[in-house]
C-alpha cells in the first residue's frame, strides 16, 4: 500500500511538471487532479474553478469541436472520457461561460486504464494548448480573403485546392465549392504558360514559380490572360503549400491593341503623306525614318555629318535646335535645305517632340516655299513699282499696298515722328511728295551729299531700306506732303496747289 502511495506522488510529479494540460477523473464523474498547464489552458488558478464534477465543468465552459473526426455518440470530451471511449488529435474550442471573450483552443487525447475486470480504473484527459496556431491560421485567412488580388492555395501532398478567395472567383468566374477540394489537374492554373515545364518541375518540388504569362480555361470566358506566380508557403498546422496568385492582363492587352492600331494609323498617315516628313532622333537630329516625298526630295541620310549636310546654313540649324529645345516645337520655321540633287529649297520647317515605343523622337515636316518665295518676291517688285511715286494715291491705297508688300508687321518701326529731328522731318515730308534726292538738295540748299546722308539716317532710324516703306509709314501715321484730294472723274490725282 504505501509502495503505491509513493508511485501515485511519484506520478503526480510528474505530471505536475509536464508542459501538456492533465485532468484527471474519478468513475463517479468526480475531478480529482489538473495540473498547473491545464489549470492555465483554462484561465483559472485553483483546481475547484474548473468544477468538482464533470457536470459543474460544463456548465462553467462551453465547448465545441473545431475539426471533422468521428467522435462518437457522445459528443463533450468528459462524456467521452468516463464513456471509456479512446480518441486522440480532436481540437476543441474552449470558452468560460462566465466570460465568453476568453477563448483557447485545445488538441485533446485521453487515457484509460482498466482493473482486473475490465472496468476503469483511472481516467485521464491530455490537453494541447494550440491557441497560437489557430489564431495564426485565422489572421492568415483573414488576410487571404480580404486581399484583392487573386489568389488560391494548393496543397503540395496532394496538389489539390485548399483555399481560394474572392479575386480569384471574380477573375475566373468559377463558384467556391467548385474550386476547393478539386485538384490541379482538373484546374490547371499554368495552361499556356510561357514557361510550362518549368513551372510543372517547381510545383511538384515545392519552390518558387518566377511570373509567367499564361492563358486560363475558365467558364466565364474562352480564354483568360494571366500573369501568373507560385509561391511556397507553409500553412498554420505546418501543411506545405503553394500560393498561386494572379494579375489580370485583360486591360493591358486591350491597351496594347489600342497602341497597335495607333501606330498602325500613324505608319500609314506617315508613309501617304504628300508632305516631306521625317523622324529624327532626339539627341543628333539623325533621320531615323523618312517617308516616300522627303526621300525623293532630299535623300536618306545615315548618320549626323550628312543629316548636317542638309543645311546650307548651319547658323539656321543651329536656331532650329535651339527653338526646339527650348519650346518643345518649332512652327513655320523658314530656311533653305540642300536637295539630293545638290540645288537649294526654300522650307518651312515645322516640328514636334514625340515619343514612339517609349524611345523619343522628332518628328518633322517640310513644306516647300521656294514658289511661294518667288511669287513674295515678284509681288513686293510690283508694288514698289508702283509705289515709286507713291504722292499720286490717297492714304487707303498706300495702306493696302503696304498690307500687300508686307503683311505680317503691324508697324515698320516703332519710333514717334516726335523723335525725328527737323531736318528728318524736311526729308520725310520730301520724299512723301516723290521728290528726288537732287530736287530735295536744290530745293533746301544742301549738296547732294549731304542730303543722301539724311536720308541714310532717317532710313535708320525708321527701320526701312527704301524710299516705298518711308512713304508707307509716314502714311500709316498721318504725314506726307500736301493734303491729296481726288480729281474728276477720268482725270489722275492732283496735288491740292495744283488743283486749286
Amino acid at each position: 500500500m504505501a509502495d503505491a502511495t509513493v508511485d501515485q506522488a511519484q506520478l503526480r510529479q510528474i505530471v505536475a511538471g509536464m508542459s501538456e494540460g492533465v485532468i484527471l477523473i474519478c468513475p463517479d464523474q468526480t475531478i480529482t487532479y489538473a495540473n498547473a498547464a491545464a489549470l492555465a489552458m483554462h484561465g483559472v488558478a485553483a483546481l475547484g474553478d474548473l468544477g468538482e464534477t464533470v457536470s459543474e465543468y460544463r456548465r462553467n465552459f462551453v465547448v465545441h469541436y473545431r475539426n471533422h473526426h468521428e467522435i462518437g455518440p457522445v459528443q463533450h470530451p468528459l462524456d467521452r472520457v468516463l464513456a471509456g471511449e479512446r480518441f486522440h488529435d480532436a481540437v476543441v474550442e474552449v470558452r468560460q461561460a462566465r466570460n465568453p471573450e476568453h477563448v483557447w483552443m485545445h488538441r485533446i487525447r485521453n487515457i484509460v486504464t482498466t482493473d482486473e475486470k475490465g472496468r476503469p480504473s483511472a481516467l485521464a484527459l491530455i490537453l494541447q494548448d494550440v491557441s497560437d496556431r489557430y489564431e495564426a491560421e485565422a489572421r492568415f485567412e483573414a488576410m487571404f480573403r480580404a486581399n484583392p488580388a487573386p489568389a488560391i492555395v494548393c496543397r503540395l501532398a496532394d496538389l489539390r485546392y485548399v483555399k481560394v478567395n474572392r479575386g480569384f472567383l471574380d477573375l475566373t468566374g468559377y463558384e467556391r465549392d467548385d474550386v476547393l477540394g478539386r485538384s490541379f489537374s482538373q484546374i490547371d492554373l499554368l495552361t499556356g504558360a510561357e514557361h510550362r515545364a518549368q513551372a510543372i518541375e517547381h510545383l511538384h518540388a515545392g519552390k518558387t514559380i518566377p511570373q509567367m504569362e499564361a492563358c486560363l480555361r475558365v467558364p466565364k470566358d474562352a480564354d483568360k490572360y494571366v500573369i501568373v506566380a507560385g509561391h511556397p508557403i507553409v500553412m498554420p498546422g505546418g501543411t506545405p503549400c503553394m500560393l498561386f496568385t494572379f494579375a489580370d492582363l485583360e486591360d493591358r492587352r486591350k491597351a496594347e491593341a489600342e497602341l497597335r492600331a495607333s501606330e498602325e494609323r500613324f505608319a500609314k498617315a506617315f508613309s501617304l503623306n504628300p508632305i516631306p516628313t521625317v523622324l529624327l532622333s532626339a539627341d543628333e537630329h539623325v533621320p531615323s525614318s523618312a517617308n516616300e516625298a522627303f526621300a525623293h526630295l532630299f535623300g536618306t541620310p545615315e548618320n549626323r555629318a550628312e543629316a548636317a549636310a542638309l543645311w546650307t546654313d548651319q547658323s539656321e540649324r543651329e536656331r532650329f535646335r535651339c527653338e526646339l529645345e527650348r519650346h518643345g516645337q518649332v512652327r513655320g520655321f523658314e530656311a533653305r535645305l540642300r536637295t539630293q540633287d545638290g540645288g537649294e529649297c526654300a522650307c518651312s520647317l515645322t516640328a514636334v517632340r514625340v515619343t514612339i515605343d517609349s524611345a523619343p523622337y522628332i518628328l518633322c515636316a517640310v513644306q516647300d516655299i521656294a514658289e511661294r518665295k518667288r511669287n513674295e518676291q515678284e509681288l513686293a517688285k510690283a508694288i514698289e513699282a508702283v509705289m515709286g511715286d507713291a504722292s499720286w494715291f490717297s492714304r487707303g491705297v498706300i495702306e493696302k499696298l503696304a498690307a500687300l508688300r508686307n503683311p505680317s508687321d503691324g508697324e515698320t518701326a516703332s519710333i514717334a515722328v516726335e523723335a525725328l529731328t527737323a531736318r528728318e522731318r524736311d526729308m520725310l515730308t520730301r520724299i512723301c511728295a516723290g521728290a528726288s534726292d537732287a530736287t530735295i538738295a536744290a530745293d533746301l540748299g544742301l549738296s547732294p551729299n549731304t542730303v543722301r546722308n539724311h536720308v541714310t539716317r532717317l532710313y535708320r532710324k525708321l527701320g526701312v531700306n527704301r524710299r516705298s516703306a518711308v512713304v508707307v509709314w509716314a502714311r500709316e501715321r498721318g504725314i506726307g506732303a500736301e493734303p491729296l484730294i481726288d480729281r474728276p472723274k477720268g482725270r489722275k490725282l492732283v496735288r491740292k496747289h495744283q488743283a486749286d
